[in-house]
């Protein structure tokens, strides 16, 4: 038997996943999403090419934190000046910028080379429940 490996991102095709986040916990929906993103899901799934799909992420500001994490959980912020880093929590980073919680989480599970960057651009998440790529027709993602 003969493993095939995809020598290039055109030799599969791409689908467009919409995945709902209101009430799942957010590590756990991060893992699932950052599969799809690399195309673990897929039976061509190589590691050193980007064979991932687009994942649409709606209801953002509704994920859910197990614990104590909504006050607890700090992300870090560093503006490059000297003494000027700053913490915000997950409570004020949900009011102000809830497409941020994901994205960040999502990124800390994809590889740290060159194509992380490519799988994170296909990550669209929004804070509704609308979005703009209906016309891709993406589908609902069970799993």
């Amino acid at each position: 038997m003969k493993t095939t490996l995809a020598k290039t991102a055109n030799d599969t095709e791409k689908t467009w996943y919409v995945v709902d986040a209101a009430d799942q916990v957010l590590g756990r929906l991060a893992v699932k999403i950052a599969a799809i993103l690399r195309g673990r899901h897929k039976p061509t799934y190589t590691p050193h090419v980007d064979t991932g799909d687009y994942v649409v992420v709606i209801n953002a500001d509704k994920v859910r934190l197990t614990g104590s994490k909504e006050t607890d959980k700090t992300y870090m912020f560093y503006t490059g000046w000297v003494g000027t880093a700053y913490r915000r929590n997950v409570a004020h980073m949900r009011a102000s910028k809830p497409a941020f919680i994901i994205e960040h989480a999502v990124k800390g599970m994809l590889p740290k080379n060159k194509l992380s960057s490519a799988m994170l651009s296909k990550l669209k998440v929004y804070a509704g429940a609308e979005h703009p790529h209906a016309a891709q027709n993406p589908v609902a993602y069970k799993g």
